[in-house]
This record gives C-alpha cells, sequence and structure tokens, in this order.
C-alpha cells in the first residue's frame, strides 16, 4: 500500500522557521513531481511549491525568497524549508505526488494526498 507520510509541522512566531517532510512508502516503481499544497480556513488549497524528479522547481509567489524545496529521490522524501514565516503562511499543509506502483504484478499510477500538517505562524 502506498502512502505519504508528513511530519514537521507546528507553532512558531512570524520571522521564524519551520521544515517540513513527506516520505512516500509501498512498492514504489517512479514518483515524478512532488508538491506542497496549503489550506487555509475558508479558502481554497493552492499550491506553495513542487519539484521534479530531476530537481527542476516552481513556487507561488507568495512564498518565493522565503521556502525552499528539495527531495530526496533515494528516501522518496520531498521537504519544504520555510523562513522567514508571516501569519498569513498558517494553513494546514499538504503533500502531493503522482506515484506509478506495483501491485499484483502490474503497475499503476494514482495521485496520493498526505494526511495534512497544521502550520500555525503567530504574530
Amino acid at each position: 500500500q502506498v502512502q505519504l507520510v508528513e511530519s514537521g509541522g507546528g507553532l512558531v512566531q512570524a520571522g521564524g522557521s519551520l521544515r517540513l517532510s513527506c516520505a512516500a512508502s509501498g512498492s514504489i516503481f517512479s514518483i515524478n513531481a512532488m508538491g506542497w499544497y496549503r489550506q487555509a480556513p475558508g479558502k481554497q488549497r493552492e499550491l506553495v511549491a513542487a519539484i521534479t524528479s530531476g530537481g527542476s522547481t516552481n513556487y507561488a509567489d507568495s512564498v518565493k525568497d522565503r521556502f525552499t524545496i528539495s527531495r530526496d529521490n533515494a528516501k522518496n522524501t520531498v521537504y519544504l524549508q520555510m523562513n522567514s514565516l508571516k501569519p498569513e503562511d498558517t494553513a494546514v499543509y499538504y503533500c502531493n505526488a503522482p506515484i506509478k506502483y506495483y501491485s499484483g504484478g502490474y503497475a499503476y499510477e494514482h495521485d496520493y494526498w498526505g494526511q495534512g500538517t497544521q502550520v500555525t505562524v503567530s504574530s
């Protein structure tokens, strides 16, 4: 069974830093892009940052120069280093990845989401 497990959320003061991790496990064949999304109360889920298996990245304008996404392909893990946090960064952060996996001798692809981790930034 394939799953994404996140860790690293918490409460931090404005200007502080947090590092989120998301590890994929199971009978994984390959993972291309991995991304972080967030959803604040009353708002739609939005893309924060994404990274391909080759290391190409893109960021939401609101987090450029403050957040850094990286990944360890050998560990099927993606990270989000968040610096200079602002109260408006408060949200539940979700990891996402389309994953190719084996089951019963066949290969499948499915879009997976983590369970979400709360990030709260106090002013």
